[in-house]
């Protein structure tokens, strides 16, 4: 039960601001809310699985301390990743907005694609090297879509009036306080 709660708090923390969060916004704008959520749903169930495999593997393959620290470390990377922030590109939010003839389709591809090798897809590898890997992923999974259920939500009712700024740092310093945590924990 440990697992499911801190992955859930990390990873819906890792998602404010990050790009697949500002996608889900953008398809908020264009398409029904049910569609797009259940996109973001199958997407995000299929790249945290693949995560939690990896980061079992990789969390059977070494020591404990060793698995903090570098836990510690990627948390303090999560950290500084998330001030320099992700934005859509123009040719992404393009197709975005043309992506009408299967919208489930669309947004659970562009999805999938959007989370490998992201911020969110890491944090759950290192989770999952810690924890167990049913709770960390239905934590993270229910973490992130909570996190771009709240972004399609803020985009149908308030548009593009989001305080990034204070979401940024806000993330920012919990990553860092996590990672700060982490490499305590191992080093002491």
């Amino acid at each position: 039960m440990e697992a499911f709660w801190i992955s859930l708090a990390v990873i819906f923390v890792a998602e404010l601001g990050d790009k697949s969060q500002l996608m889900a916004l953008t398809f908020a704008t264009r398409f029904k809310t049910w569609p797009v959520l259940l996109g973001i749903t199958i997407a995000t169930t299929v790249v945290h699985l693949v995560s939690v495999a990896v980061g079992g593997v990789i969390g059977d393959a070494l020591p404990t301390t060793a698995i903090s620290v570098v836990a510690g470390l990627a948390f303090l990377a999560f950290a500084v990743w998330t001030l320099r922030g992700d934005e859509l590109s123009e040719d992404e939010s393009r197709k975005a907005q043309r992506a009408t003839a299967n919208v489930l389709f669309a947004v659970t591809v562009a999805f999938f694609l959007s989370e490998l090798g992201d911020k969110t897809m890491l944090a759950t590898i290192t989770l999952a090297t810690q924890h167990g890997w049913l709770g960390t992923w239905i934590g993270s999974t229910v973490g992130m879509v909570a996190a771009d259920a709240l972004a399609i939500l803020v985009g149908r009712l308030m548009g593009k009036h989001l305080p990034e700024k204070a979401i940024k740092y806000g993330a920012a310093a919990a990553f860092a306080i996590f990672g700060v945590i982490l490499l305590a924990e191992a080093l002491l």
